[in-house]
């Protein structure tokens, strides 16, 4: 027994060895080491290595929630009317960053999309911009509204920006508010190619190359419908020609009635860029900078061919003659901005107050009297069913001349945000803004604009000064806005807020036709209204909104 046991052992032993000598023979295959997700802290909170690179990224986003109201003096029973709002808005950002021998390479790129319905009105701006798919039917792109929006994709590198970020023109951009109403530049998101230097000690130089388009506001001209009445044509010859064409007088009357028109091409064209210069200095007690930007303002060459009225021998000549040329019309506007920013801690930590002005020519988006009442139109009311429509243009097209006045702009705006505690903050901001416009402006266009002024059948304002003078059209304007809001935190990164606005806006001086109350008022009936009572005045008006919010970063 004891034979056969070791016998058995021995034999097991034996092939033992045998099958470890061939493993020994075949290839071993080591297991794929596993690459964690390391953090990055070399730019601060959030940020990991991209695994199997030296590039480190940080992934945030924000959802938001909000409902308003807002007043409407509108008796109509369409859009028009609505008073109440609606919004839901994402963000999605992503934040790059690799370091090299020429400092830090950073790509931040971020997406938002949102739905909106009610009293944010017809999204204008959102369709000009290419920030929005508006919805189609019966809302007639106002009610109902979806977009989506690339609101930064830009390179860093060695003190180069590239792509679609803020202009640096900007400073204060709203910091502190919900709806971003007062008076002040901001544009959130341009395409721009620009170079900042350091210079030491908290100082900063950048040049700026900003696309025009997204701060050209319009180039106010008559109604080409206008000149029909004022040279005796039907409606129908007057409108073969573009909408985008305005009248131009070359010839009058003895009684000062036009008898022959030429059109001017009024579309704006991209032609240059901005150029923004910006000189930025930052410190423990805040900041503060001092910026400037020059803005081509550009209208399309004369009809030559397109004349109504008396016939022309020698078109070329009857412009010559008005001191008009026949190629496009040029001018640059431009626009300066001082702000300061002051930090107080003293007061509680977080603190902090905006003070910032701007001044401007021909560039009303940057000096900011657009942010309320809207951006890219010649005429906007600031609420639906406002009483009067501000003018808001960036020049007028002279229609005698041909050539281009420049609308006179400037803003101011101040606002201060307050810790009660860690968890409660309010802030408070209030502006003033006013828009002039050139002398002679409103007398120009009223010659070839029967809704200027002018009886039925004449074009000249002269034959009923009173409706012109009660016209809002290039009437030197201003707005007042102040607002506040609270804000609770009751966790990291969670907002529960409420923001109430006051909007005063109205005529520099003289009255208006009130068209919440005045009804189908023309040239040829104004004086029939007028001596029944029927016709009401206004000087200014006032208008208010109220937001709640609910927002989460991460």
């Amino acid at each position: 027994m004891k034979l056969l046991k070791s016998s058995l052992l021995g034999s097991a032993a034996a092939f033992a060895a045998i099958g470890a000598a061939h493993a020994a023979d075949l290839p071993v295959k080591k297991a794929v080491p596993i690459e964690y997700v390391r953090v990055c802290s070399a730019y601060g909170a959030g940020f990991f290595y991209i695994p199997g690179t030296d590039t480190c990224i940080r992934i945030s986003g924000r959802a938001r929630g909000e409902v308003g109201f807002q007043t409407n003096e509108s008796r109509a029973q369409n859009q028009t009317g609505d008073v109440s709002l609606f919004r839901s808005l994402l963000r999605i950002n992503m934040d790059a960053r690799t370091q090299t021998d020429y400092g830090t390479l950073r790509a931040f790129i971020r997406l938002e999309a949102a739905s909106r319905t009610g009293a944010f009105s017809t999204s204008g701006t959102q369709q000009r911009i290419a920030n929005a798919f508006p919805a189609l039917g019966q809302d007639q792109f106002s009610r109902a509204q979806q977009y989506v929006n690339v609101d930064k994709a830009f390179i860093q590198f060695a003190g180069l920006t590239a792509g679609r970020a803020s202009s640096f023109f900007d400073f204060y951009a709203h910091d502190f508010e919900f709806f971003g109403g007062t008076a002040g530049s901001d544009v959130s998101s341009t395409n721009l190619l620009a170079y900042t230097a350091t210079v030491g000690n908290g100082f900063s130089a950048t040049i700026s190359l900003e696309d025009p388009n997204f701060r050209k506001n319009t180039v106010y001209s008559a109604a080409v419908g206008g000149a029909a009445a004022a040279v005796g044509t039907s409606s129908a010859q007057v409108f073969t020609l573009a909408n985008a064409l305005s009248p131009l007088i070359l010839a009058t009357d003895a009684a000062g009635n036009a008898t022959s028109v030429a059109f001017q091409d009024v579309i704006e064209r991209s032609r240059m860029p901005d150029f923004v210069g910006a000189l930025r200095y930052d410190a423990a007690f805040g900041s503060a900078q001092l910026s400037a930007a020059v803005k081509d303002v550009n209208i399309g060459s004369s009809s030559f061919n397109s004349f109504l009225g008396t016939a022309q021998a020698n078109p070329v000549a009857a412009f010559a003659a008005r001191g008009i040329r026949g190629g496009p019309t040029t001018t640059e506007g431009f626009a300066v901005q001082g702000g300061l920013k002051i930090n107080l801690p003293f007061i509680a930590p977080g603190d902090s107050f905006y003070l910032q002005g701007a001044y401007g020519q021909g560039a009303n988006v940057y000096t900011g009297v657009t942010a309320y009442s809207g951006t890219y139109a010649s005429s906007v009311t600031p609420t639906n069913g406002g009483p009067f429509a501000q003018y808001l243009a960036d020049a007028s097209l002279n229609p005698l001349t041909g050539k281009l006045q420049l609308a006179e702009s400037l803003s101011v705006v101040g606002s201060f945000l307050h810790y009660w505690t860690p968890a409660l903050r309010s802030a408070l901001f209030a502006s003033y803004s006013q828009t002039n416009f050139g002398r002679g402006a409103r007398a120009a266009e009223s010659l070839t604009a029967g809704l200027v002024g002018g009886a039925a059948g004449s074009a000249s304002f002269i034959t009923n000064p009173g409706l012109f003078a009660l016209s809002p059209v290039l009437r030197d304007n201003y707005q007042i806005l102040a607002g506040a809001s609270l804000i609770w935190s009751p966790v990291k990164d969670l907002d529960i807020g409420v923001e109430g606005n006051y909007i005063n806006t109205g005529m520099q001086s003289g009255r208006v036709i009130d068209q919440s109350k005045t009804i189908g008022v023309t040239s040829a009936n104004f004086n029939t209204l007028l001596a029944a009572g029927a016709i009401k005045t206004v000087n200014n008006y006032d208008a208010a909104q109220v937001r709640f919010r609910v927002q989460r970063d991460f």
